[in-house]
């Protein structure tokens, strides 16, 4: 086998690490030789100018949007998502804003796309010093819009897809409300990821205006073609809350919180961490009921398992402990509302 002739030399390495030392960088200095190792690769691989420019925008827009969100690190956020062309006269308008007014009472941050129509809606909801703002640089696009633009807490983006990874990676719950291809895209992104266990298990909420029936019809269109069709499970919709309530939709993202902390995968063992340990009884209770997700054993209440331990990972927190059927994983979002439903939770 012929040696790769855009490899790079030991010596470009070693210089390339001598920078991040000189430029005083002590954290993660293995990612940050990575991502320079990468960018001189695609310099010997002569990649074409385009290519690079889309790598060097890439980067640059995610480093912006990383320092945005970063003193809000330790916030709960929730995205909302919707159609840019929706009225304030609109009743989807009206409940955009009042959603998000419900969760910024909570102490939630809002993440929108910073555009007109629901993500006006949602910002003037949640308020200036609620709302944090992921634009999208379009030759027909408006700027920000006032509440966002007059905070100066938005970045803007270049690329539709650098502009979803901030609206999805930051948020602990989505809310979509009626709109077009783009709203319809970032939805189904998001049950993409969740489907496939890309992104951790969140609450996500489509929310309609008082007796309005536009979700209800894709509901409808994935029961009587997607499902009976096997190209989605029956359960891949049950993780989704389909409402014209705002009282529901917020209640839905706060509930999904209320004792759940966080998850791990140790092999092929689950490990859910609570914010309040159950009581035997109610591992009893949860056995039973999600009897059908268990590829083998039962839902056990335990001590951090080893791996978590080597790693100091949130080892003060109680954990259920069990090791699903990789195909019924859809169940987990029920697994997760039933246990913030337990008496124990307070």
């Amino acid at each position: 086998m012929s040696e790769n002739p855009h490899a790079i030399s030991p010596e470009v390495t070693q210089a390339i690490r001598t920078v991040i030392a000189q430029a005083g960088i002590d954290a993660n200095t293995d990612l940050i030789a990575r991502i320079l190792d990468t960018g001189v690769g695609l310099g010997l691989d002569e990649a074409d100018r385009l290519d690079l420019k889309i790598t060097s925008a890439a980067l640059t827009e995610m480093r912006a949007a990383f320092q945005l969100f970063a003193p809000y690190e330790g916030v709960p956020k929730v995205t909302i998502f919707g159609s840019a062309r929706t009225r304030p006269t609109d009743a989807r308008y009206r409940q955009a804003s009042e959603v998000a007014a419900a969760l910024a009472a909570q102490g939630w941050i809002v993440v929108t796309g910073a555009g007109p129509g629901i993500m006006q809606a949602a910002a003037e909801g949640a308020g200036a010093d609620y709302s944090l703002g992921v634009s999208i640089r379009l030759p027909f696009e408006e700027k920000p819009n006032a509440v966002i633009g007059e905070s100066a807490r938005n970045v803007a983006m270049k690329y539709f897809f650098t502009r979803k990874l901030m609206l999805v990676k930051e948020s602990r719950g989505f809310v979509c409300v009626p709109g077009g291809f783009g709203t319809l895209d970032e939805l189904f992104e998001l049950l993409t990821l969740q489907q496939t266990g890309k992104a951790e298990p969140t609450p996500i909420v489509l929310l309609d205006e008082p007796g309005g029936t536009f979700w209800h019809g894709l509901r409808r269109f994935a029961d009587e073609h997607l499902i009976a069709s096997g190209v989605i499970s029956p359960d891949d919709l049950d993780r989704v809350l389909i409402t014209d309530s705002v009282d529901a939709a917020a209640a839905e993202i706060l509930g999904f919180w209320r004792n759940y902390d966080s998850l791990r995968w140790v092999g092929k063992r689950l490990v859910l961490r609570l914010r309040h340990a159950p009581t035997d009884a109610e591992v009893d209770a949860l056995n039973e009921t999600f009897a059908g997700m268990l590829k083998l054993g039962r839902i056990e209440h335990r001590g951090p398992l080893r791996a978590e331990q080597e790693d100091a990972d949130r080892l003060e927190l109680p954990r259920l402990v069990l090791t699903p059927d990789q195909f019924r994983v859809g169940e987990l979002h029920a697994l997760i509302r039933a246990i913030s439903g337990l008496e124990s939770a307070g």
